[in-house]
């Protein structure tokens, strides 16, 4: 529920934000990407083993709103389903899916928006969701960074290449995703993933 109540408020406030912002023709879009997230990873606070999220593809979706001839406001959302991996034989998978949800924007070196080399950012939340009985969900603070390139393809269609970099607050010193009893405890200070992404979408 927390969690829940936090993802809902950040979208409240991206609401608020876009309906604000000047509407420039042609300086908006939508854009669906394909991507490979890599990186990241808790320590298992019983036997200090290392516990590191597998390398996965990821899917993303980023709506972007003019704010001027060269900068946008962006909300952006990132899915990706994988698992904790150890070194240890025998040990049981611990499926996770990671979502980032941020604000942010766009700035495009050269201007206009719609063709060429841009910076990304945002800040927001990262949603941790266990796939097994026994964890809960857990919600963290979090930033990405990034670089991309958009190339007008045809009428308002493009395409986007980017490298984007997340970072999150983790901070817990054992209790992280623990309903009640956990079989496995795991801690960490922070999280950090890298992703390519390739999309495609619309300008309008």
């Amino acid at each position: 529920m927390r969690a829940l109540n936090r993802t809902c408020g950040l979208l409240v406030i991206a609401a608020l934000a876009l309906a604000a912002a000047p509407a420039h023709a042609q300086d908006n879009g939508a854009f669906a990407f394909g991507g490979w997230r890599a990186g990241g990873g808790f320590e298992d606070s019983a036997t200090r083993e290392q516990l590191r999220l597998g390398d996965r593809g990821a899917a993303s979706l980023a709506i972007d709103f003019g704010i001027d001839g060269a900068r946008q406001l962006e909300l952006f959302v990132s899915r990706q389903r994988t698992q904790l991996e150890t070194l240890a034989t025998g040990a049981q998978p611990f499926p996770l899916t990671v979502t980032y949800l941020h604000v942010g924007g766009t700035n495009f070196f050269e201007g206009p928006i719609g063709r060429g080399p841009y910076v990304v950012g945002g800040l927001g939340t990262t949603i941790f969701a266990p796939g097994l009985d026994g964890f809960r969900s857990e919600t963290r603070p979090s930033l990405a960074v990034g670089v991309g390139y958009l190339l007008p393809l045809t009428g308002p269609l493009a395409l986007r290449v980017e490298l984007r970099g997340y970072a999150t607050l983790v901070n817990s010193s054992g209790g992280l995703f623990c309903s009640g009893g956990c079989v496995l405890t795991i801690r960490g200070d922070s999280l950090t993933q890298g992703e390519v992404l390739i999309g495609v979408g619309a300008r309008f």
